[in-house]
């Protein structure tokens, strides 16, 4: 049987939201360490008429990569 690999896809985008909302619960604890990296300064196009702005920030922490985990090992068990 052939397993959907949109299912993986959004089990793990739960994973790292349900984590990372876990890690914020707890923001003194060893959950929530971990590392930012990204754009330091937002991207800014400015023609005149329109403004676009351009940003990426990712925030990996210990929750984050927990909930990968178990999402990844529900993934299995489906």
């Amino acid at each position: 049987m052939r397993k959907n690999n949109w299912a993986c896809f959004l089990l793990i985008l739960a994973g790292i939201v349900i984590g990372g909302f876990i890690g914020n619960l707890f923001p003194s604890t060893w959950l929530n360490y971990g590392q930012t990296f990204g754009l330091s300064a937002p991207i800014i196009f400015d023609i005149g008429i329109m403004c676009i702005t351009f940003g990426l920030t990712i925030k990996i922490t210990v929750a984050s990569i927990i909930g990968i985990v178990i999402a990844l090992v529900i993934y299995r068990f489906i």
